[in-house]
């Protein structure tokens, strides 16, 4: 390393050390911790396994040693999630908050959140069948388990969102975020999804935070249910802003549906491409009209045919 390389990085660690000491974000909150993200998709992965026991470890569990497997992966869980809970919670508490009682409701949590695991089970399992169901390239319920990239943020949703409505911070939205990246499905924690949900493909999917979706609810790859504006930003909090989905409503692919006074009426049915802003009634279709397909004749010098859309 030459003098000039060596007094440049020299220059670049003093900025950043400067911004270290003077940037609020980038200062510890009176020292404390924040939860570890890799500690955080630890504790997914783990729940995975319980919910679907054989799917996602080596080892096959056996029917006759479920208790036990249950037992010792809970247990390992608990230490992990209320370990992040805590440093969560005393992260965003004010100064001289009392880390003992802070404690005390991380693991009241961890206890709710446990008493909740069979539920999630339960609507996953719903969620499986739903998958099944309604996509004929499903050659069985073990394919969507395995391979469905929906399923996954389904079901990441179910965990985070258990956490979401017991105020836990920062933790629910780790977790989102994880499934986010590797799925492109974005499902915020604090949406409200009912049971038999389903979706098909899923590639950029976003779901806002105080959207509410019924039950028997399906949408395809590109769908938004999104805001009509955030420009308030922060004074938007805690406004629902997103719209509502009733039962038994199919979204199709690119449909964008924003508002939180918007709703999707039971059983209706949103085409490709479409724009929503406001409500539309129950049992009903909204399409998009499909653009007009001409062909041209083919070029002169052996070009061959073109095509447009009009």
């Amino acid at each position: 390393m030459n003098q000039n390389t060596r007094t440049a990085i020299e220059a670049v660690v003093q900025e950043i050390s400067e911004n270290y000491r003077t940037e609020e974000l980038l200062i510890r909150k009176h020292g404390r911790m924040m939860p570890n993200r890799a500690t955080v998709i630890e504790i997914l992965e783990e729940l995975r396994k319980i919910l679907f026991a054989g799917y996602f470890q080596a080892d096959t569990m056996e029917p006759q040693l479920s208790d036990y497997f249950v037992g010792q992966s809970l247990t390992e869980i608990y230490g992990k999630m209320k370990n992040q809970i805590e440093l969560a919670m005393i992260y965003m508490s004010e100064a001289g908050a009392d880390e003992e009682e802070i404690s005390q409701e991380a693991e009241e949590i961890c206890v709710k959140f446990f008493q909740r695991i069979p539920y999630i089970q339960k609507m996953l399992l719903k969620d499986v069948q739903a998958g099944f169901d309604g996509d004929p390239a499903a050659k069985s319920k073990e394919d969507i388990i395995f391979s469905y990239p929906g399923f996954f943020a389904i079901l990441v949703y179910r965990i985070a969102h258990e956490l979401y409505v017991q105020n836990v911070p920062l933790v629910p939205r780790i977790m989102s975020e994880y499934v986010h990246g590797s799925t492109g499905i974005d499902i915020n924690p604090g949406a409200t999804i009912g049971e038999y949900f389903f979706i098909d493909h899923g590639t950029v999917v976003v779901i806002g935070e105080t959207t509410t979706s019924g039950n028997n609810v399906k949408i395809y790859q590109g769908v938004t249910l999104g805001a009509l504006s955030t420009r308030s930003g922060q004074q938007l909090s805690g406004v629902k802003r997103h719209p509502t989905i009733e039962d038994r409503v199919t979204i199709y692919s690119g449909a964008t549906v924003l508002g939180g006074d918007t709703v999707i009426g039971e059983e209706s049915i949103i085409g490709g491409s479409a724009f929503i802003t406001h409500s539309i009634p129950k049992y009903t279709k909204v399409a998009v009209k499909n653009p007009e397909l001409t062909i041209k004749a083919p070029e002169p010098k052996g070009k061959g045919p073109q095509w447009e859309l009009v």
